[in-house]
């Protein structure tokens, strides 16, 4: 009986003295930020008393009704390791903490994009010892209402086993400020990809906001379930409606057969993700076929099959034969068409894809989809036949607005950081016009709740990436999208690294994160750490129109105007009251640069790499940073009424 009482009384005395809990954010390994207050809090018991021990600092505070409890540690040099005690009815020791200087890293794929994808991976990784970097990895996660704490995270210190799955802007930013201030860097890295600048925003910011608080007011502050069956819901009809039928996988084994009936199947665009049209953002398993007609000498020869990229996994299907599969979504796939399996006339392709998360479909050039018969080949880019089976249905980060910010940004408030680094805007080239509202929005939110004053916000503008084939003479989201980015310059302490020059406009996810995180850099080593230089290209200033020329003048022009190997410059168009834009002649004179077109006798304005794909641009100055596309112009563009909404 005795053995009985005593084993009670410890586990109710383990119990009682189990109650002092940090964030996930406090933990071994972290760095703290320097030359400010530091934050600390966490939750215990209503009322429990709460001491912190910090290096030579001891502050007490106790828990609030509903036990949560902060307190402020003063201002700390670089340094450490130290640790940091937290004594409540229990006691929190987290061991190797540094202080330094500490960056939020957020933003969707590019962002999230990993070192060992990136170029010369391995090189980095051999060189990645580095035990002064830390990196904190926020989990992925979802939530309708602000959450308190992560779903999951751990600080780690840079090595060739853990900095691969470091984001890479955000390591190489961290790796330049290391080899420059010479003291512990910490990045934490909050990031989805495929996600909007709505999701990252709170709810409390549109509220306040005349541009979505119409939109903010129709969304209900529901669970996640209820988001759960309202999407599913959503999304079936939708797919319904654009399909003409229903969503199932009845018939599927029929499905790869040259003689099955697919007239009464929609139409979609090829190669392009299936995000940018009818089929919308979803995730499961969708049939695509293509029916081609080959001559008697075609069909004979040998055949090798073309399939650009397939995102996430395809199984692929020549009259009925299965010829490859591939599971890897950014690879292209090239499958050896067996002999006999081609006929004389009409031949089926038929491609089961499997997607995973993110984009969806055949996707790619153009011109790497296709059969090659040696000598010729057959191009297979164009309408294809489809239909959606099988709906993987999960609430996308994109759902409903705030969604990430509610998981994974809230927890995060009120860490101490000195800045903040991010790479979004693709998921909204759709709505671009109405970004130069929506980014500085979320700007404006987050430093109003992290409360650190308007706290540098770096970001990048969007590279080359010929999505739409967008232009000047058909209009460009791309194009648009840069330029709201641009406009965001004008918030206090902001800064753009742009990336004209090492984009590549087949791939949405350039490798090379090297040079944009030591563009970010260069912005944050000139403007906060006293290391003076010229951090940024040209930035357009002004037009004067002198006949039938326009002269530019420009900011930021460093040690001058330059192209590479003094080269033509390339990316400048004109336009008259018609509206109707030329390619230009550009010349540099005094820092100045004269634009004209024989064929715009009157002109009134310039754009410059106004187009999804820039990548032929090349205005420089010579320290070698890049001049932002731009136009002097205020027409209307294809994104004016473009609004974001909610789908319920």
């Amino acid at each position: 009986m005795k053995k009985l009482i005593v084993f009670t009384l410890l586990i109710f005395s383990i119990l009682a003295s189990a109650n002092v809990r940090m964030p996930l954010l406090f933990s071994d390994g972290m760095v703290l930020q320097r030359s400010k207050q530091i934050p600390i809090w966490g939750f215990a018991d209503a009322s429990e008393n709460i001491e912190v021990h910090f290096n030579s600092q001891i502050k007490k505070t106790t828990a609030d009704k509903n036990g949560k409890w902060t307190l402020h540690l003063n201002p700390e040099k670089a340094g450490g390791p130290f640790e940091l005690i937290i004594i409540g009815k229990n006691k929190i020791t987290i061991k190797n903490v540094l202080v330094g200087e500490v960056w939020i890293c957020s933003g969707q794929s590019n962002m999230e994009f990993q070192v060992f994808k990136t170029m010369n991976a391995q090189k980095e990784i051999e060189d990645s010892n580095y035990p002064l970097i830390r990196h904190f990895g926020v989990a992925q996660d979802l939530s309708g209402t602000p959450k308190d704490d992560l779903k999951q995270g751990k600080w780690e210190v840079s090595s060739k086993e853990t900095v691969g799955n470091f984001t890479a802007v955000g390591y190489y930013f961290a790796k330049k400020l290391y080899a420059e201030l010479k003291i512990p860097i910490g990045i934490i890295n909050t990031s989805w990809g495929g996600t909007n600048v709505e999701t990252w925003t709170s709810r409390e910011a549109f509220e306040k906001s005349d541009e979505f608080k119409s939109m903010i007011a129709n969304v209900p502050s529901v669970d996640i379930n209820a988001i759960f069956e309202t999407y599913k819901k959503s999304v079936l009809d939708n797919l319904k409606k654009v399909q003409g039928f229903e969503v199932t996988l009845e018939n599927e084994d029929q499905f790869k057969k040259p003689d099955f009936q697919d007239k009464n199947w929609p139409e979609i665009k090829a190669p392009s993700l299936w995000e940018n049209q009818q089929i919308g953002n979803i995730d499961g398993i969708v049939w695509m076929r293509k029916t081609i007609v080959l001559t008697a000498e075609q069909a004979k020869k040998e055949a090798v099959l073309h399939l650009a990229k397939v995102d996430d996994e395809d199984k692929t299907y020549v009259n009925g034969v299965e010829v490859g599969t591939n599971n890897l979504w950014d690879k292209l796939r090239v499958y050896k068409i067996p002999a006999n399996v081609l006929k004389e006339g009409t031949n089926v392709i038929a491609v089961r894809i499997t997607d995973y998360s993110g984009g969806g479909g055949i996707y790619g050039d153009p011109s790497d989809l296709k059969i090659d018969f040696k000598d010729t080949n057959l191009p297979l880019d164009g309408l294809w036949k489809f239909n959606v089976v099988k709906v993987r249905i999960e609430v996308s980060p994109n759902s409903y607005p705030s969604l990430l910010y509610n998981a994974m940004v809230n927890p995060l408030v009120p860490y101490a950081f000195q800045g903040a680094l991010w790479y979004q805007g693709e998921a909204n080239v759709w709505r671009a016009k109405q970004y130069k509202k929506a980014f500085p929005l979320m700007i404006n939110d987050w430093r109003t709740k992290f409360k650190q004053g308007n706290f540098p916000f770096y970001f990048v503008q969007l590279s080359t990436f010929d999505e739409f084939g967008g232009n000047s003479q058909k209009g460009s989201r791309w194009a648009e999208l840069r330029e709201a980015q641009l406009e965001t310059l004008k918030l206090p302490n902001t800064g753009m690294a742009v990336t004209t020059d090492i984009g590549n406009a087949k791939d949405i996810h350039p490798t090379n994160k090297q040079d944009i995180g030591l563009r970010l850099a260069a912005i944050a080593l000139n403007n906060i750490y006293g290391k003076k230089q010229v951090h940024s290209g040209p930035a357009f200033k002004s037009q004067e129109i002198k006949g039938n020329q326009i002269i530019l003048t420009f900011d930021n022009i460093g040690g001058g105007l330059s192209t590479p190997n003094n080269d033509e410059l390339k990316g400048f168009e004109i336009a008259g009251s018609d509206k109707v834009f030329h390619s230009a002649k550009a010349i540099i004179k005094d820092n100045k640069i004269i634009v004209s077109s024989e064929n715009v006798k009157n002109p009134i304005a310039v754009h410059y790499g106004w187009a999804d794909d820039d990548t032929t641009i090349n205005l420089f100055n010579k320290e070698k940073f890049p001049a932002s596309p731009f136009r002097t112009d205020n027409w209307e563009m294809v994104t004016e009424n473009e609004k974001y909404s909610v789908s319920k």
